[in-house]
């Protein structure tokens, strides 16, 4: 089978990397397109995969990413013209099942947060299968095209399947000079430039104040973008690290005390590793999200001083998590 898979956020790497080595160990050819965004390139690269770079991110304004999205539109169909694909697979990514029905190549698209409206309008309605937790009710499915057979819906979180392999490597706190008497907080910023996340939310910079002038904590910061980095980087707050590069961030979780992140990927891998977990997200809670919060696996923040800080004991021990072969024969469902 030759498969395609587009990748263009940082969360998609990782997502697909247990899922491409199941692949390729059964003899199939897979091709990866990548946007230029995040850290999407470098995590690639760190997972041990090669990818075409087509595009990059819009901006903040509407119309910056309407232009992109014209654009890698384009570069993507005459990319894939002629390669013969048997399969398409994307993590929310709507110019791959644009671009996939168009020149006939059945598609998959997952994703875990419902209410990116204008992505799921476009990508659910050309794709040939929608994939999601089980946890996202499907009545919010509906108005993008997605109910039964389309629809299909997995138990747990997507990081338990593609953290299931993971071997926490404390490298990377020798590497970033993790004092480990100290509690380690990793934070992560809001996706400041999603069409989604448009409410102003003081919370995390509150966070952040607080705990980089804390001498009994190490707060790791991992920015999105160059300009968050830049811009955490001149606070000059004495408890924060800033990594230069992408960093193995799934054993930097792991081994942390504590996790506050604005966005959903880190929160559920905390989740999904037993580790505190913290959301100052200030949009619309999801389905998965909020079934998080009734099973009390992941807090709401409103107030930087909650936060209970504390060494955590079995840091770095891995629960038991899912098999990736059930999200990939889910996706993989679309050429049946």
């Amino acid at each position: 089978m030759k498969v395609w898979i587009d990748m263009t956020a940082s969360a998609h790497p990782l997502v697909y990397a247990p899922l491409v080595r199941l692949l390729e160990a059964r003899g199939d050819t897979v091709e990866i397109t990548a946007r230029d965004y995040a850290q999407t390139l470098q995590l690639i690269e760190q997972h041990g995969m090669t990818a075409t770079v087509l595009g990059h991110h819009g901006g903040r304004s509407r119309s910056g990413k309407a232009r992109q999205m014209a654009s890698r539109l384009s570069a993507l169909h005459g990319w894939a013209k002629g390669r013969n694909f048997d399969v398409a697979l994307a993590h929310g990514s709507h110019e791959l099942t644009l671009t996939a029905r168009r020149l006939g190549i059945p598609s998959s698209t997952t994703f875990d947060y419902e209410f990116a409206w204008l992505q799921h309008q476009l990508g659910c309605r050309a794709a040939t299968r929608v994939v999601v937790p089980a946890s996202i009710p499907p009545e919010r499915l509906a108005r993008y095209g997605a109910k039964p057979p389309k629809l299909l819906q997995y138990p747990g979180l997507k990081e338990e399947y593609y953290l299931s392999s993971l071997v926490p490597d404390p490298a990377v706190l020798e590497f970033l000079g993790v004092d480990r008497e100290r509690v380690l907080v990793i934070l992560r910023p809001p996706p400041d430039v999603s069409l989604y996340h448009r409410h102003q939310n003081p919370l995390f910079p509150q966070t952040l104040d607080r705990l980089g002038n804390l001498d009994t904590v190490h707060a790791v910061v991992l920015p999105r973008t160059e300009e968050q980095r830049e811009y955490v980087r001149s606070l000059a707050l004495p408890s924060v690290i800033v990594p230069d590069q992408a960093v193995d961030a799934q054993s930097l979780v792991a081994f942390a005390d504590l996790v506050v992140s604005a966005g959903g990927t880190m929160n559920r891998e905390a989740a999904a590793l037993g580790v505190p977990v913290y959301t100052t997200y200030g949009g619309r809670l999801g389905g998965v999200d909020e079934e998080l919060i009734r099973q009390g696996r992941l807090r709401p923040l409103t107030d930087p001083r909650a936060l209970e800080l504390e060494k955590r004991p079995g840091g770095g021990t891995m629960p038991e998590l899912r098999d990736p072969q059930l999200l990939l024969d889910l996706l993989l469902s679309a050429v049946d």
